[in-house]
């Protein structure tokens, strides 16, 4: 058998080695064969990283249901600090089959990534479901009372009934079980989803807005009071996105 070339060592490595083929390639000492070696290495190890973290995330999921549960929703929201805007919430159901293994919390997730997860989300999802509470509502309950509003919109509007809800550090009125998680969204891959389908609707949301409302650079800020947002409010007066409620909005008006 002739020899294998660095090539052949490089598409091995990529691919998916025995072994054997492991073993060759680390006793071989050829530079090029070495350095496909150690780069096989690192991604095995980020793949291992990826598949423990994974595993940590479903096991809330897992243990309800070891217990005989059937659905469990993960329940987060996005955009309660912003100026501007609604608070967007997600409920999110997925089930033993659900593999995505770079789903982690949004804040973590780069927007490529997010963006490239959300359809990956909808199709591997039981059920999935969105809640909305707009600057008005914000303005007459306060912010928190909103969320809570948003978070129990979107736990109704799922396509089954969860008898358990995982949720990041919120009580939802609604008459179901719910375990409250702080840092719920780096603890429980169906929270994890939940605010990677939150964040991308309300980006896509202030994105449009910005076209709506130009000057106040809601596509780059999504809101919160940058300084560009804060010096269009201060140019171009308050508008009907805004929070009233909220102490920079109140001085622009």
């Amino acid at each position: 058998m002739p020899e294998r070339t660095i090539a052949d060592f490089k598409a091995l490595l990529t691919a998916q080695p025995t072994d054997e083929d492991l073993a060759a390639a680390q006793a071989d000492p050829r530079k090029g064969v070495q350095q496909a070696y150690k780069q096989y290495l690192k991604r095995a190890e980020k793949q291992a990283a990826l598949v423990a973290r994974f595993n940590q995330h479903m096991h809330l999921e897992r243990a309800f249901w070891s217990r005989g549960g059937q659905y469990v929703a993960g329940v987060d929201e996005v955009g309660r600090g912003p100026l501007a805007g609604p608070v967007v919430t997600a409920a999110v159901v997925l089930d033993n089959s659900f593999d995505l293994l770079e789903v982690n919390d949004s804040k973590q997730v780069t927007a490529k990534k997010r963006l490239a997860l959300m359809p990956k989300i909808l199709e591997e999802a039981v059920a999935v479901s969105i809640g909305v509470a707009d600057a008005q509502t914000i303005d007459q309950l306060n912010i928190y009372e909103a969320t809570r509003v948003a978070m129990k919109q979107a736990v109704e509007g799922l396509s089954v009934k969860p008898t358990l809800l995982l949720v990041d550090a919120m009580q939802i009125p609604v008459p179901i079980e719910q375990t409250r998680l702080i840092k719920g969204d780096a603890k429980s891959a169906s929270i994890s989803a939940a605010s990677i389908v939150a964040k991308v609707v309300r980006d896509h949301l202030m994105e449009m807005y910005d076209q709506v409302y130009p000057g106040y650079d809601f596509a780059d800020n999504m809101g919160y009071g940058t300084a560009k947002h804060l010096a269009g409010l201060k140019e171009l007066g308050v508008t009907p996105i805004h929070r009233h409620s909220f102490s920079p909005v109140r001085d622009a008006e």
